[in-house]
């Protein structure tokens, strides 16, 4: 016999998940502790719930998995296949209507002016603090993309506004910002996406030195030091309005202690769910939630508290890391609303992490 999170893992099915099919009578367990209420399910049900969890990913209406699932054993397999079939005509029809709207969609935001990228003129030269861009790329470089097929999240964000940089990176799960002050320009907003290579090229040269010299020629970024230089070309695309991404309403604040946090999120329970709807990757989670008083847990398998929050957890060790502080904010709002962590003094530097919704 499984319980329901040995199922839950096994099968790519999340507890909440099973709790519901089990309610809407697609997936039964075997047995229900009459006293405590528990879950426990046979072996001959994990063929099922992987079964159901597939179909699932492929957004098959419910009326139709129970049906599959009755004549998964042979007896109805012409009515299976109908069904399948059926199902995949939907998707297909579904994909052609959807290429129709995307490609209004494209038309209409490449038609849109982006207020956001200077139409730059001549080459902008400044100074930066050297120790301070050198912490604002560790605390950004972790969340940058690798998506081939975005290119444009490959990089960091250079935003240049007045005495400010501002360094972003996003892969869509995670998004960070920091910032570094700087002299000499004073213009007006200038980006530019770096490319990885070449920010951890520029992080390199990033020493003991008080300040660099940055320079944006066109496409192209160099950024000098004493007797050396990385400069290269400039990403090609437009990185999207980080600044709408992180208008979120206040949630609730804890205070934590990172090395402790950091070893409750290493040694504590675990559940398994899929991150990335586009290739299905499946990863750890860490499920959080904050009390009254403000502590910060771990929750277990079993623990349904509605205010709790599921995070990739190697995302959220990376945050945690790239805080590069002892004590850090954590923020809490809905389930839906990304987990907020910020540094405790002030600076401008946090990192926005999207929750996975448990009952996918």
């Amino acid at each position: 016999m499984r319980s329901i999170g040995e199922m839950a893992r096994d099968s790519g099915l999340g507890v909440s998940a099973l709790r519901f099919y089990d309610g809407a009578g697609v997936l039964v367990p075997a047995r229900v502790d009459p006293v405590s209420g528990y879950r426990w399910y046979g072996p001959e049900q994990l063929v099922e719930a992987r079964l159901l969890a597939r179909l699932r990913r492929t957004g098959m209406p419910l009326a139709d998995v129970r049906l599959v699932l009755a004549g998964s054993s042979g007896r109805d397999a012409d009515l299976v296949r109908q069904l399948l079939q059926a199902h995949l005509r939907r998707l297909e029809q579904g994909l052609s209507d959807a290429r129709s709207e995307f490609s209004s969609i494209r038309s209409l935001v490449e038609n849109r002016e982006n207020p956001m990228v200077s139409l730059r003129t001549a080459p902008v030269r400044l100074t930066v603090c050297a120790p301070e861009l050198a912490a604002a790329l560790d605390a950004v470089r972790f969340a940058a993309g690798t998506d081939p097929e975005l290119p444009v999240l490959a990089g960091v964000l250079f935003d240049i506004e007045g005495d400010e940089l501002r360094v972003v990176a996003t892969d869509r799960y995670r998004l960070a910002v920091a910032g570094a002050r700087t002299a000499g320009h004073g213009g007006p907003r200038v980006q530019v996406v770096v490319p990885s290579p070449l920010a951890d090229a520029m992080r390199a040269l990033l020493g003991a030195g008080a300040s660099v010299r940055l320079t944006v020629d066109g496409d192209r970024v160099a950024l000098e030091t004493e007797g050396h230089e990385a400069a290269g070309q400039c990403l090609g695309h437009d990185f999207p309005d980080y600044r709408r991404l992180v208008r979120l309403p206040a949630g609730r604040r804890a205070v934590v202690d990172v090395p402790a946090l950091r070893e409750a999120v290493e040694t504590g329970p675990v559940r398994t769910g899929v991150v990335r709807e586009r290739d299905g990757v499946p990863c750890e989670l860490s499920v959080l939630k904050v009390a009254a008083d403000g502590v910060v847990t771990v929750c277990e398998d079993g623990d349904d508290d509605r205010d709790q929050v599921a995070v990739n957890r190697e995302f959220l060790l990376h945050a945690l890391a790239a805080g590069a502080r002892d004590r850090l904010v954590l923020e809490f709002g809905a389930p839906t609303a990304p987990l907020v962590i910020r540094r405790t003094d002030g600076e401008d530097a946090f990192s926005l992490l999207m929750p996975v919704r448990l009952d996918d």
